[in-house]
């Protein structure tokens, strides 16, 4: 089922934007906007110069393995602008981002030897231990998610229909709920979290990092 922002991609003009299944022709785009917005909601280039790390973590495999899932907002010129990306049990995507996606990307990114001393080298340890992604204290919201916009297409109402879109596909699934990780620092998002309906979950020692649910059922949040 193909969801879009307002009307179906068919009869949505040229120059407006619309929400669309991701597509491979999306791969650069999506990594860009990853690296955008990445650091605390903003650029995290000067952090990772790798280019690839950060979408190799947080957007490539949700779009390899779970792209039933992967939504980007078009431009209404053919280019991705913001994504959301989910995926519908958190458990199994670890398994499979381990056994499947950990091995095209390991040599590219080793895992440093000793304790991480720099920035990228705490991703990639992240990159190297997908069970970081299982908390039992979520199981009662088995799917996650990852919502990031390019920063002039932030605040217009699109982050809230890329989230609808995810959580009516999550629901169509059979999906009862959805959690997501953030970093505590970024006050905007979540901002944005709340007004969705998103609250905190009880994780102990989340260290900077918090952790927001809510059911996939339509509300008046959304």
């Amino acid at each position: 089922m193909e969801h879009t922002s307002a009307t179906q991609a068919d009869g949505v003009a040229a120059g407006t934007p619309y929400i669309r299944r991701y597509r491979p022709s999306d791969r650069s785009a999506l990594a860009e906007i990853c690296v955008r917005t990445a650091h605390q909601g903003g650029d995290s280039s000067v952090l990772h110069p790798d280019p690839e790390l950060m979408p190799s973590v947080f957007a490539h495999p949700y779009a390899a393995l779970e792209p039933d899932f992967a939504f980007v907002l078009d431009d209404g010129e053919g280019s991705a602008v913001g994504y959301v990306l989910g995926a519908p049990d958190t458990a199994r995507f670890a398994e499979r981002f381990r056994a499947e996606w950990l091995p095209t990307v390991a040599s590219r990114f080793p895992l440093p030897t000793g304790e991480a001393r720099t920035p990228s080298d705490e991703i990639v340890g992240l990159l190297h231990r997908p069970e970081h992604m299982v908390r039992p204290e979520v199981a009662a919201y088995p799917a996650h998610l990852h919502i990031d916009l390019l920063p002039a297409w932030q605040g217009r109402g699109h982050g809230r229909a890329l989230m609808r879109t995810l959580l009516d596909a999550l629901r169509e699934a059979g999906v009862p709920a959805v959690h997501l990780c953030m970093v505590e620092a970024n006050t905007g998002a979540r901002a944005f979290y709340d007004r969705l309906g998103f609250r905190l979950l009880p994780v102990p020692d989340p260290g900077p990092v918090r952790y927001l649910g809510r059911s996939t059922a339509r509300d008046a949040a959304l």
